[in-house]
């Protein structure tokens, strides 16, 4: 589906077709997700509202999904799970259920609170690693609609894209000021031990965070917080780690995939794209190499080919 989602397509009444139409709009143009998340939606609605034809004997309509009960959800969800979807998979059809329902009340369309007391499963353990390039970028991009508000929105995909774009840790990100938002191609981070490092900036950590700014509803200014939570003091690293859980709940990821993973991720992709570890160590403000080394988990292989490419006796 994605960009050329084709609502005639969905089994479900025209004022329904008309609904989910303008959530993936909003979805394309105002939170700008990637196709893959689109098309994702995309089947999940599908399958949801052939299930609801199936049951109710027609397809459903705006007021059938206003009426709908918890039992009825967790009925989908039984369904489903009988045609062995994976848990990773059924967690990410309550997140798009969850998120369309929650565009249906924000436009008025419809509201029904009973999706949201329906729980995604437990997802299984899996070994720690960092995230993959696609991993972050798709936990940037349903980060973007995830939020009950559009500013809070923007706020998380601001904090995000600064832990994996300068890899800071999350106290190094909520202890910043409006005054030292990420400006210009480099900023000073004061991290452990009072130890400074300067860090590059990319635009798209500057054009992030300047979207939240702007979307934030309250006045901040000089040494108020750069990250507010919903009434406006500095935000707790809690709600971060929380809207964590619930993006590694939707993407069926380990439960290592934290707020400190994305620094963890944005170590280990400056390395396979060549960086050097000496100036990843510096970027991240370690004081050892050694912890440079586990910290990005570099496996042995490419150890031995920057060793291979950077030291004298190497090369004869």
């Amino acid at each position: 589906m994605g960009q050329n989602l084709d609502v005639d397509q969905l089994t479900a009444e025209p004022g329904v077709r008309s609904a989910a139409a303008d959530w993936f709009r909003w979805l394309s143009d105002e939170r700008r997700c990637s196709d893959h998340t689109l098309d994702a939606y995309g089947r999940d609605l599908q399958a949801f509202f052939g299930h609801l034809a199936d049951h109710l004997g027609y397809p459903p309509g705006v007021s059938d999904l206003a009426s709908l009960e918890t039992s009825d959800f967790r009925g989908y969800l039984a369904k489903r799970t009988n045609q062995g979807i994976a848990r990773t998979s059924m967690a990410r059809a309550i997140s798009t259920l969850r998120n369309f329902f929650r565009h249906l009340e924000r436009t008025g369309v419809a509201a029904n609170a009973a999706i949201h007391v329906v729980r995604s499963p437990k997802l299984p353990h899996a070994v720690p690693k960092p995230l993959t390039v696609d991993e972050a970028k798709e936990a940037l991009s349903i980060a973007a609609v995830s939020a009950n508000e559009d500013w809070i929105a923007d706020r998380d995909v601001a904090v995000l894209t600064l832990l994996y774009g300068c890899g800071l840790r999350i106290g190094e990100a909520l202890g910043l000021n409006q005054e030292e938002a990420p400006a210009g191609e480099a900023m000073v981070i004061t991290g452990k031990g009072n130890k400074q490092r300067l860090v590059p900036i990319l635009p798209v950590v500057v054009k992030a965070i300047e979207s939240y700014q702007t979307s934030c509803p309250f006045p901040l200014s000089g040494e108020d917080p750069l990250f507010v939570g919903a009434r406006g003091k500095r935000l707790n690293a809690g709600v971060v780690q929380r809207m964590m859980r619930g993006l590694r709940a939707q993407m069926g990821l380990p439960e290592t995939a934290t707020p400190h993973a994305l620094r963890h991720s944005f170590a280990t992709h400056l390395l396979a794209g060549g960086g050097d570890l000496r100036t990843i160590q510096e970027l991240l403000g370690h004081a050892s190499l050694s912890t440079t080394q586990r910290y990005t988990e570099v496996d042995t292989a490419r150890l031995m080919e920057v060793y291979r490419d950077t030291h004298p006796r190497a090369r004869g």
